[in-house]
């Protein structure tokens, strides 16, 4: 569903249209050559050694961060937005996981292992993994010190302060939990490296739907979203209720206690023969579905 109605440019013969198309392209080449730039000096990156040992709860049981590698020499891991006791896994972080395995085998081909971490207890990543259809490598660092460590869970010295260090910066967010991606090298005696680690809008490049929309004529039409990704659901939401609230802000997911008092609560009002759909229900309406 469209957040605004469609302006478009003049229309002009096909000779016109093919003269302008030209001149796009000279940028779009030059663009490519300098994201190739780019990339050569993010792998030219100083390197650091990873000299904690940190331990993850896995499917089959404990595994270190060598053991994540999977035995190949690269791992890049994406740190999932689940904290403990979540009823569910951020929406925004859920649009970049649909596109993880089906790139698994192509990144194996090159020596990359991609695994996915969360703070959350393994148990409600499997639950909220099931749900989701995913198949990919997801372990809980709970007990470890290693979402601290790389930027991505709120410490217990942050919490109520207003900004908390995130992108190598002091800023705001809205949750106890942050998105972001980090890349390890292991080399063949064992050592560890951390080669690089990206934040924000840096994860922008892992989204191929965003590439896909950035090339529509309406793009990615999040023009006058407070919250722009606030039109991104879990897969398993987009049905005929879906609309999108330009005016909503980030909201971290429900604890699942909370969701559950709220489902009791839709349930026994809906047994009267209320209706809780709008205005200061929508909020519990949505976790209603989204625990069915």
């Amino acid at each position: 569903m469209a957040t605004r109605a469609m302006e478009h440019p003049k229309v002009v013969s096909p000779a016109e249209w093919l003269a302008a198309r030209k001149e796009l392209l000279k940028k779009e080449k030059e663009f490519s050559r300098l994201r190739d730039q780019l990339s050569k000096q993010r792998r030219e990156l100083p390197w650091e050694n990873v000299e904690k040992v940190y331990v993850f709860d896995g499917p089959k049981g404990k595994e270190t961060l060598a053991d994540l590698f999977g035995g190949r020499s690269q791992l890049i891991v994406y740190h999932f937005m689940l904290g403990p006791g979540w009823a569910e896994g951020c929406p925004s972080c859920s649009f970049i996981s649909d596109h993880i395995d089906g790139s698994m085998v192509h990144l194996a081909a090159r020596d990359v292992r991609l695994a996915v971490v969360s703070r959350a207890p393994l148990a409600e990543i499997e639950a909220f993994k099931k749900r989701m259809g995913w198949r990919f490598h997801w372990v809980s660092s709970r007990g470890s010190d290693f979402n601290y460590d790389y930027q991505v869970s709120m410490k217990k010295d942050e919490l109520g302060k207003g900004e908390v260090y995130y992108n190598y910066g002091m800023q705001q967010f809205p949750s106890e939990e942050r998105p972001g991606t980090s890349v390890f090298y292991r080399d063949a005696a064992g050592n560890i490296f951390h080669t690089y680690s990206s934040y924000a809008r840096g994860l922008d490049i892992l989204i191929g739907a965003y590439n896909w929309l950035d090339i529509t004529p309406r793009g990615r039409d999040e023009e006058g979203l407070k919250h722009t990704m606030a039109w991104v659901r879990h897969h398993d939401k987009y049905d005929e209720e879906y609309k999108v609230d330009v005016k909503a802000e980030y909201v971290q997911p429900a604890k699942a206690a909370d969701a559950a008092a709220v489902v009791a609560s839709i349930i026994d009002r809906e047994a009267f023969g209320l209706q809780a759909r709008s205005g200061g229900d929508a909020d519990a309406y949505f976790f209603r579905r989204s625990l069915r």
